[in-house]
């Protein structure tokens, strides 16, 4: 039986989007894993490196439990982004096992201490840094989440890849012809809510001034 209660569970839940970033990776050639899909640069192995980072970060530097990770020191000041790409030199299989590492030591740490031990977060302003084991479980796991929802409609983007994990894809149906029909009609929705829209902004001013200036009662003399 899994373990249950408080750190117990948001400990799987955090497995769990772990692994769903990860599988995002499978199949997808060594171009596509670093292409910039957004206007903002955001990448499939952009997105592991940060998150092995957050959790050195905020696993290792809070609770003061040491790590010897040159990827996870890279200067941010100097590159604000050196985190959220990964170089020609850095191999797929370096961020993955970099990733990998830092659920190894954000594991030990969330095994050694309790829910209630304190920390504190040297890059969050003086009056919130003073934090709990607690308080880091919640945030890590929901930027973990939040990573793995922009992965998702990454490799969407890139070959229609789509699911939530390996072995559970969480979609109504594969046929493409359905998915094709579905988005062609919420295309149609937009479109209709657009010229409902555009029709209530040009009676508005009308009915506004129906209100400053109402009919006469049909019995005014």
């Amino acid at each position: 039986m899994t373990d249950s209660g408080p750190k117990a569970d948001l400990h799987r839940y955090l497995r769990f989007a772990r692994e769903a970033v990860l599988w995002k990776l499978d199949g997808a050639s060594e171009y596509d894993v670093r292409r910039p899909m957004t206007p903002t640069g955001t990448n499939l192995l952009g997105l592991v490196k940060h998150l092995g980072t957050v959790e050195f970060g905020y696993f290792g530097d809070t609770f003061a439990r040491p790590y010897d990770e040159p990827l996870a020191e890279q200067d941010s000041v100097t590159d604000p982004t050196v985190d959220m790409w990964a170089t020609a030199e850095e191999s797929r299989e370096d961020i993955i096992g970099f990733y990998r590492r830092a659920w190894v030591h954000a594991d030990a740490t969330i095994d050694a201490l309790d829910l209630t031990a304190a920390g504190s977060v040297p890059w969050w302003s003086e009056d919130h840094r003073t934090v709990t084991l607690h308080r880091i479980l919640v945030h890590v796991t929901a930027e973990t989440n939040r990573h793995a929802g922009h992965a998702d409609i990454i490799r969407e983007l890139i070959d229609s890849v789509v699911g939530l994990v390996a072995g559970n894809d969480n979609m109504p149906t594969s046929d493409p012809n359905w998915w094709q029909n579905y988005r062609a009609k919420l295309e149609e929705t937009a479109k209709q809510a657009a010229r409902l829209s555009n029709e209530r902004s040009r009676r508005a001013p009308l009915d506004q001034f129906a209100d400053t200036y109402p009919a006469p009662s049909p019995n005014a003399p």
